[in-house]
């Protein structure tokens, strides 16, 4: 996979399960904050990803055309990218430890002025935050941290009580290594293709949120390693490396995984019609861009299923698109099991509701 989405910390988690047999949510934890081979990290349409430590900079430096856009959107709006830039080298000085954003705040206003302005906070929150004035507009120390973790000047650390943390990567990660812009670029493309393809430029650039112009340049770069297949009447492209693989890639079906919000499989093309029927389409990809948990089967999305917890107790409900045999259902509820172990729930209860 090229990635774990991870807005939310739980979706994330369970992304990596779902991939990973005996998996224990402890040992998600224990790779992001002690062990430091799990990166928590902005790159991929400037949102929250885990990836591998050893490939921070493949994945960041890989979509860097996404920090491009967001200076110059910050240069269309009035504000100073010179006073930006003083700002973020700041920052990539004292993060040598990990530090709140309270205390990121505090040390920045020794040299910079700082002062509380209202502001929307995502989600549709909105509340008082510190800010700095560049060029007559404020500017959220949240907003300039995400920045300098899309630029790779930070990434996050370890939480402290309720508070996230920020540190600079090179100092965090233990084999870290550092990759020029078109390198890293290259790279990525690759890690895309093998978690995603057979693809097309337009996906390259949707799933990273380059420019189509950069997405292009970077694909002309690698033309010789790809080799073009037709999907569906589409003509598309995985590495040429990679075909023998493909050609004998066999299903020992059938397949039943249980996918969190937001996982990161159904994200890797622009169109979805190879994941999803038309008429369900709206239940899986909903307004402002959730994404709901889905049953796959065999690659294709089979339904949705939601799950709550109360005390000791993980109660899941599944919806099938369709009405599922026996077997499948006992596949079902065997990977909800797993889950709940995963989860470390004393007992799991699995509902199924009625097929349309």
């Amino acid at each position: 996979m090229a990635g774990a989405q991870a807005q939310v910390m739980s979706a994330a988690q369970m992304s990596l399960w779902t991939r990973t047999r005996g998996l224990r949510r402890s040992e998600v934890e224990k790779a992001l904050w002690h062990d430091r081979t799990l990166a928590k990290v902005w790159c991929m349409r400037g949102t929250v990803h885990l990836v591998p430590s050893n490939d921070y900079t493949v994945f960041v430096r890989g979509c860097a055309g996404r920090a491009d856009r967001d200076a110059r959107w910050m240069i269309r709006r009035g504000r100073s990218i010179e006073m930006i830039e003083r700002l973020l080298k700041h920052i990539g000085g004292i993060l040598d430890r990990p530090l709140t954003r309270t205390e990121v705040a505090a040390r920045l206003g020794e040299s910079f002025r700082t002062k509380r302005v209202r502001s929307g906070r995502g989600w549709g929150k909105e509340g008082e935050v510190d800010a700095f004035e560049v060029g007559g507009h404020p500017v959220s120390v949240g907003g300039l941290l995400s920045y300098a973790c899309v630029r790779g000047i930070a990434c996050a650390g370890p939480p402290e009580g309720n508070e996230g943390t920020f540190v600079r990567p090179d100092v965090w990660f233990p084999r870290w290594r550092d990759l020029s812009v078109r390198d890293a670029e290259d790279a990525l493309l690759r890690v895309y293709l093998r978690a995603h393809g057979p693809a097309t430029p337009t996906d390259f650039a949707w799933w990273t949120y380059v420019t189509a112009t950069a997405a292009r340049a970077i694909w002309d770069r690698n033309a010789e390693d790809l080799a073009p297949l037709d999907a569906d009447g589409r003509i598309t492209w995985v590495l040429r490396e990679d075909l023998p693989i493909l050609k004998r890639a066999r299903l020992k079906g059938p397949i039943v995984r249980l996918l969190p919000f937001f996982d990161s499989f159904l994200l890797g093309q622009k169109d979805h019609g190879h994941l999803v029927e038309a008429t369900h389409y709206k239940r899986v990809y909903r307004p402002q861009g959730w994404l709901s948990p889905v049953l796959l089967i065999d690659g294709r999305v089979a339904g949705v299923w939601s799950h709550a917890s109360k005390g000791p107790r993980l109660s899941l409900t599944i919806e099938p698109f369709r009405r599922l045999g026996s077997g499948l259902r006992d596949l079902v509820e065997r990977d909800a099991h797993d889950l709940g172990r995963f989860l470390e729930a004393g007992e799991i209860r699995v509902t199924f509701a009625s097929a349309p």
